[in-house]
């Protein structure tokens, strides 16, 4: 159970204890609840402790507005409606919740020893800086991922570079164009697979700087 719910407790305690003042309340309310008779005669008799989503419940139920049952009431505050609501058992709403409160969720305090108030701080930064890696380490693999890519695909490209110059050589043989244009076809031939290769080392390089990122 949370701190608000804890702090709430009496009050809602001692709003259903005055909506089930009357003989057999508890009763026809547990069954407009979907609740064991038994069951609801421990919640009333405070025997068990009841979940917010418990309250929230008994008011839709009953009619009564959200929130009635966070704040004191007397007899003169229970509407009409909603008395003839249980007295007749005919629910205003369906409930499929729980009274089961729920736990809270344990906190680790840590304090310091020996007035080390540092080591304090080092424990509320740790689990921030073991977040931060991860987070590194899984975009980095993302990454690196990528460029595996682009280096395989630039080893066994579509085309093989040996299969494209001879066909562009063939091209150049039947068109025999003149020497100007043949030049400028063969130095593109040789500038495409000298950058192939160089990008290939670049690439390859990359993939190694990114696998190790993360990992200091």
């Amino acid at each position: 159970m949370d701190d608000a719910n804890a702090t709430l407790m009496p009050m809602w305690r001692a709003n259903l204890a005055l909506l089930t003042r009357e003989v057999g309340s508890a009763t026809r309310l547990a069954r407009m609840m979907t609740f064991s008779a038994s069951y609801m005669k421990l919640i009333v008799s405070g025997q068990r402790d009841f979940s917010a989503e418990f309250v929230r419940g008994v008011e839709a139920v009953t009619g009564l507005p959200e929130g009635w049952m966070d704040v004191k009431h007397d007899s003169a505050d229970v509407p009409d409606e909603t008395r003839e609501a249980i007295a007749s058992e005919t629910p205003r709403a369906r409930f499929r919740g729980t009274a089961h409160p729920v736990r809270k969720a344990p906190v680790l305090r840590v304090e310091p020893i020996f007035g080390q108030g540092a080591k304090r701080e080092e424990v509320t930064a740790a689990p921030e800086a073991h977040r931060r890696l991860a987070g590194t380490r899984k975009i980095r693999d993302l990454a690196a991922q990528d460029v595996r890519k682009l280096e395989r695909y630039l080893s066994v490209p579509p085309v093989e570079p040996a299969v494209l110059r001879s066909r562009i050589e063939d091209v150049i043989n039947y068109a025999d164009p003149d020497e100007r244009v043949r030049a400028d076809l063969e130095g593109r031939l040789e500038q495409i697979e000298k950058h192939r290769e160089m990008l290939l080392r670049h690439v390859s390089r990359l993939y190694a700087l990114l696998s190790r990122l993360g990992d200091d």
